[in-house]
């Protein structure tokens, strides 16, 4: 019985494959439930005493170098063998991989931005939560205002004076408390208010509010400044102005664009009269100026601002503002070619 391991020991030694396919059968001819070695360990019990140390030593080496062998072989034979299978299949063409979608907020954002820096505007960035000053006061809301109720707001209940934005106004009024004129800047960010959630409404929705601030600034250059933006935006530079009011400018407006009445929709957003309204603005009141330490006596500027949502869904007829925030990738994906 140790003849026959050590002739076993020798076959191992000098065996060489051609193929994947001979080094498996070799394996299970080895070392598989049936093969050579589990049936000498089977015959284990037949060997006399004396030869059992001998016995047991060479069926380990020989088990021992049939399990390097194998590995030897597949090592060598798998880089040099063609693949088999769909899988390993280099010729046939690759999965096509899925483009994903920007959101359409984030499309019209930077599409706002883009127009704005060619003129020379920069980004300015401010906390969500904010403080009474920075969010009303300095913004000629002081405390009891009637105005404050124009805008409901979600206070923090363990702190009256602390708040989640209404507006990113508030980001304007940090700039100007930190930076000297001339000011030219953009604020886009999230902004709160404590509304119903309806197809027209949010409690959370995007602004980007815009400030100019240097010497003899005029409500020529804001006009002509938003003419520029609808016609890049829009199509269309023909805009009206019509009065409104806004505590922190004077005199204020609200801007409307034509958007014509060439079909059904355009009948139903406009209410049949062609002209949608698309923001609001002013000249800085020159208390805000005061307010931010600015001279108003030396400086003037303007402030406008828009609802990106609002945007969006003029510009991709969008009927219900909660599809932007319902995470339904069948709406997504409709922004993948425009993104």
């Amino acid at each position: 019985m140790i003849d026959t391991i050590k002739t076993h020991l020798q076959d191992v030694e000098v065996y060489q494959a051609s193929s994947l396919d001979e080094v498996e059968q070799f394996r299970i001819a080895y070392l598989g439930k049936k093969g050579h070695i589990t049936q000498l360990f089977a015959d284990f019990r037949n060997v006399p005493n004396e030869e059992k140390k001998e016995y047991g030593q060479l069926l380990n080496q020989l088990k021992t170098e049939a399990q390097t062998k194998v590995k030897e072989l597949q090592t060598q034979l798998s880089g040099s063998q063609t693949p088999k299978g769909l899988l390993n299949d280099i010729t046939r063409p690759g999965q096509p991989i899925a483009l994903g979608a920007r959101h359409p907020i984030s499309i019209v954002r930077d599409k706002v931005i883009d127009v704005f820096s060619r003129i020379g505007y920069g980004l300015s960035s401010g906390p969500e939560v904010e403080d009474d000053w920075h969010n009303f006061s300095a913004l000629n809301l002081p405390e009891h205002h009637p105005a404050r109720d124009m805008q409901d707001t979600f206070f923090v209940q363990t702190n009256p004076d602390v708040m989640l934005r209404t507006h990113t106004s508030s980001v304007q009024v940090r700039h100007m408390e930190a930076n000297r004129p001339p000011i030219r800047i953009l604020s886009p960010g999230r902004v709160f208010r404590n509304e119903a959630i309806s197809a027209r409404s949010h409690c959370v929705f995007h602004q980007v509010e815009g400030l100019y601030i240097d010497k003899n600034v005029s409500f020529a250059d804001l006009k002509q400044t938003l003419m520029y933006f609808t016609k890049a935006i829009f199509g269309t530079a023909e805009i009206r102005l019509r009065p409104s009011y806004f505590p922190f400018t004077e005199p204020s407006a609200e801007v409307d664009i034509y958007w014509g009445l060439e079909t059904e929709a355009d009948y139903r957003i406009t209410k049949g009269t062609g002209w949608l309204e698309i923001m609001g603005c002013g000249m800085v009141d020159p208390q805000v100026l005061k307010n931010c330490n600015i001279d108003p006596e030396e400086y003037s500027g303007f402030a406008f601002g828009m609802g990106l949502e609002r945007m969006a869904m003029l510009l991709y007829q969008i009927e219900d503002i909660r599809m932007f925030y319902e995470n339904d990738v069948r709406f997504l994906k409709q922004f993948t070619s425009i993104s």
